[in-house]
């Protein structure tokens, strides 16, 4: 990775930049103050669905240490913190008609005024993945459309009331993650999957792509209650994230090779954001999938359209593409091509880091960013996610891990490449939150792989350490973002 040096500010002066979190992977405290179970708490009991056999049970404790998160981020000069709530500390059995808990709600509504009161914006996540268990149970949750849409539009009112202060919200992080890893391949919670090897239940086929499609309609009825409700009070704005990888032809003189391309991104990103800028699913998907693809009502299409005042994106890595000749699998989610780190020519799209997932490219984050801008009308782009584990990191004597100068180059060359497609490409790109504010659960990876900027010493009690990431971000923004 090489870093061209900033020597002009090119972002907007009310650019914003900060750290983000999930609230299972780091608040811990699963049952303290009436707080329910949720899938993850579920899915950490199964043996073998998580790397150590561990859990967010603890996790970095930040339930009970708000302000030494604060302080983390007062130090690093964030301007913003993006954080998701637990729905079920906040309606531990999940339902529309279930009792609220009032000292979950107010543990967030405390949050976003300390960080009010320290000058750092929050930005609200509604979703992050942790569904009450209880609503897994009662309704199989995510795949009954009537009910969950029903559940997290109440559950989308009630902190939409209890926090007006907060101006930027999120409905959904990364709903590829929750249908295909959750309902498809079976990684995530709750697991199911056509592999009777790892869940008696599911249908790899068909359920992702039905979950996909509830959870777009659950967004959409979110996004008219606050539009609706609580917009003309309170001002603010709301979006979804959804996340997806940059893509290179494996052979760039093979054109169905350039056209999977196009193909791989659809099927992540283009699934979620065509209904919501364009009012249908790519025609890819429908060519591929047919009936197992769900269709729109006219009412849920008109809905679902338009139902964002941000593209919110979450970006760390890049693949070589393949295109498949042969007939598509049944449990296909990729768009029928193989993703790869090397390419016909032998060259590596980046060095290995901890995730088995991720390879940095830097230049792959600004043709990405091209890309989403030209397809959806260059809509003001908020970077919600962005970072990198380290291979081995968490091996290394603390000395070694407090200086990730292989972290802290990732983020000035992902900047870096944000800022030039900003500059000479016109790409609209207004905020970034760079993943993650400390070292937290990383889901099936458990605690082996660490993303913070920030140390976690998981056996000595939790406490925080600044790496040397923690400080290049904010002095990087100061010479990027312009002061008039």
């Amino acid at each position: 990775m090489v870093t061209p040096d900033p020597t002009k500010a090119v972002l907007p002066k009310d650019f914003i930049w900060g750290f983000a979190t999930a609230s299972y992977q780091i608040e811990g405290a699963p049952d303290t103050d009436g707080r329910g179970p949720s899938i993850w708490d579920s899915f950490c009991k199964i043996p073998g669905k998580i790397a150590g056999g561990c859990s967010g049970d603890v996790a970095c404790d930040s339930y009970n240490r708000i302000a030494e998160d604060i302080e983390l981020l007062k130090k690093t000069g964030a301007k913003a913190y993006r954080f998701s709530v637990s729905w079920s500390r906040v309606i531990p059995l999940g339902g529309r008609n279930d009792p609220i808990n009032q000292k979950g709600l107010d543990y967030y509504v405390k949050l976003v005024d300390d960080l009010l009161d320290a000058g750092i914006i929050p930005m609200i996540t509604l979703f992050h993945w942790d569904l009450p268990d209880e609503l897994h149970k009662r309704y199989l949750g995510m795949l009954n459309k009537e009910e969950f849409v029903a559940d997290f539009a109440n559950y989308s009112r009630v902190l939409f009331k209890a926090m007006p202060k907060c101006k930027h919200w999120i409905t959904f992080n990364e709903p590829w993650c929750s249908s295909i890893l959750g309902y498809s391949t079976g990684l995530f919670a709750p697991g199911r999957t056509s592999d009777r090897t790892k869940s008696a239940e599911g249908d790899s086929s068909r359920e992702g792509w039905t979950v996909g499609h509830n959870i777009l309609i659950a967004h959409a009825h979110s996004v008219k209650i606050y539009r609706e409700e609580f917009k003309p009070t309170n001002g603010g704005e709301i979006g979804i994230t959804l996340n997806g990888d940059a893509v290179y032809p494996w052979d760039p003189e093979d054109p169905e090779d350039v056209e999977a391309c196009d193909r791989k991104i659809e099927f992540s990103i283009s699934w979620f954001a065509d209904p919501i800028y364009f009012g249908t699913y790519p025609e890819s998907m429908v060519k591929q999938l047919g009936d197992r693809l769900p269709t729109f009502t006219p009412e849920e299409a008109a809905l679902v359209k338009g139902s964002n005042d941000f593209y919110g994106m979450n970006h760390y890595t890049a693949n070589y593409i393949k295109h498949k000749s042969t007939p598509a699998a049944d449990d296909d989610f990729l768009g029928n091509l193989e993703t790869l780190f090397e390419s016909k020519n032998g060259e590596n799209i980046g060095p290995e880091t901890q995730s088995f997932w991720l390879r940095p490219n830097p230049p792959g984050f600004r043709n990405l960013l091209v890309w989403l801008s030209k397809r959806y009308g260059n809509p003001k782009i908020y970077v919600t996610e962005n970072g990198t584990s380290l291979k081995g990191e968490n091996d290394l004597p603390i000395e070694g891990i407090l200086d990730d100068e292989f972290r802290a180059e990732y983020f000035r060359s992902y900047i870096a490449a944000m800022a030039q497609a900003v500059e000479e490409d016109g790409v609209d790109v207004r905020a970034y939150m760079a993943w993650s504010l400390m070292d937290n659960f990383e889901w099936a990876e458990g605690y082996e792989t660490r993303f913070g900027v920030t140390f976690v010493d998981y056996e000595g009690g939790q406490k925080r350490f600044p790496k040397k990431s923690a400080t290049v971000v904010g002095p990087f923004f100061d010479k990027l973002i312009k002061k008039e």
